[in-house]
């Protein structure tokens, strides 16, 4: 049984896809139409709902290495005018010993070998990334980078601030996240659809400024709202973990929320939440929350706000892998500070004080008593529910049942008619 993932824009190709497969190996095919989160990502959770042994991902993909099931990538092959593309890099690199590394979009991979071929005897400096599906097999090399399901090696002795970076597709979060993260080398690209060559103008000090701006309202937060955007990503079920325990030893609430694909209507559901963080794979966690009730934060960002330990270096990070025990990337949660010796820090935003330093965990979430005695439920859940810790805030509760309190009557006539003019109402004559 193998579960075919078609993005919307190819489903109409799914039935003779899967008729010919069926035909040619003899296993049933089952087609994912619309998946849970991303359709860059490998739906496993709706391929294990039809029993799918393996999964068929078409178009384009993160590249995110899955957690249970075997994974087999068909990107396709979109149009690329090799010699045009030529072209645009030999203008944009007018030197022949720049020092350049090539990346490109996943439907465009097929044609990187002739573009090597044509520039690697004019540039000697120039590397091709090759891609990579899965986990790699052993540790990396000295000056081998693998992110985004890339893989190179730099050779230069500064390393890879040293090189400039061509990318081959159009623009989207794919060349955001590349720049992001690789925000120390300038970017150029070249957009196959429009046959044209560029030097990337994205300001990135102004999106990192942006991006640190929502630190700050991370560490102000007080209810954190865990957004599940994968559930097929290796690692993701760890780092779901590793945030409520950082949440919980920084003194924030937090509950977890699968909602599928964020949007504002779905998130201005819960008012209680001061600041959510999305776990997602590096393409989908850079999410505009401009038109959101609440930011949404990625969960670099999250550790920057709660973790003392980690301090901003200029390297922005996407992928929430660098972030658990054993990636090049982890940092160790320090000690409990005793809250009599803890330095005070004023927020940037609202200018009032807050703490930054992290407490022990708790031992349980569950109020220490067990005695019966006649207590408030709602206060009693507000001590571990953020969201009823809200409720008890409110004025208004909704509807109270207010037994023993109403006096008792007989049941009467009511009115009968439409709101707008009632049977027993009398209408003025014009």
């Amino acid at each position: 049984q193998v579960a075919l993932q078609f993005p919307d824009e190819l489903l109409a190709d799914a039935v003779e896809v899967s008729a010919r497969m069926e035909a040619a190996t003899g296993a049933q095919m089952y087609v994912l139409g619309d998946t849970t989160y991303g359709s860059c990502c490998v739906d496993e959770v709706a391929a294990e709902h039809v029993g799918a042994e393996a999964v068929l991902h078409y178009g384009p993909a993160c590249l995110s290495p899955c957690r249970k099931l075997p994974v087999l990538h068909i990107f396709g092959r979109q149009r690329l005018d090799v010699g045009r593309c030529a072209e645009a890099f030999r203008e944009l690199f007018p030197e022949r010993q720049s020092r350049v590394v090539v990346l490109s979009d996943v439907v465009y991979a097929h044609a990187m070998g002739e573009l090597e071929q044509q520039l690697c005897p004019e540039y000697p400096n120039i590397i091709f990334s090759r891609l990579m599906c899965g986990e790699p097999p052993g540790p990396a090399a000295p000056g081998e980078e693998r992110k985004f399901g890339r893989q190179f090696l730099v050779e230069a002795a500064g390393g890879l601030q040293d090189y400039a970076m061509f990318y081959v597709g159009a623009e989207g979060l794919a060349l955001t996240s590349f720049m992001l993260t690789w925000n120390r080398c300038p970017f150029s690209s070249f957009d196959p659809v429009t046959a044209r060559g560029r030097r990337e103008t994205l300001n990135v000090s102004r999106a990192l400024a942006r991006r640190l701006y929502l630190v700050e309202r991370a560490r102000d937060a007080g209810v954190v709202g865990i957004l599940v955007g994968t559930l097929g990503v290796a690692g993701c079920l760890a780092l779901l973990q590793h945030l409520r325990q950082l949440l919980r030893r920084a003194g924030k609430r937090s509950y977890t929320l699968a909602v599928g694909k964020p949007s504002p209507a779905k998130l201005a559901n819960f008012p209680e939440v001061d600041v959510f963080v999305l776990v997602a794979c590096a393409q989908n966690s850079l999410l505009d929350s401009s038109d959101f009730y609440r930011p949404v934060v990625t969960p670099y960002e999250l550790e920057l706000a709660c973790n003392p330990a980690r301090a901003w270096t200029g390297s922005y990070l996407t992928d929430f892998r660098d972030l658990l025990p054993g990636a090049c990337a982890h940092v160790e949660l320090p000690a409990a500070v005793p809250a009599a010796e803890a330095v005070p820090d004023v927020s940037l935003i609202t200018g009032k004080m807050r703490a930054t330093h992290l407490c022990d965990p708790p031992t349980s979430q569950l109020p220490p008593s067990t005695t019966l005695a006649c207590r408030d439920q709602t206060r009693a859940l507000a001590e571990i529910s953020p969201a009823a810790s809200f409720l008890e805030s409110r004025s208004w509760r909704g509807l109270e049942q207010q037994l023993g309190q109403t006096p008792i009557s007989k049941a009467v006539q009511g009115r009968r008619g439409i709101a707008i003019a009632y049977e027993d109402e009398g209408c003025e004559q014009p």
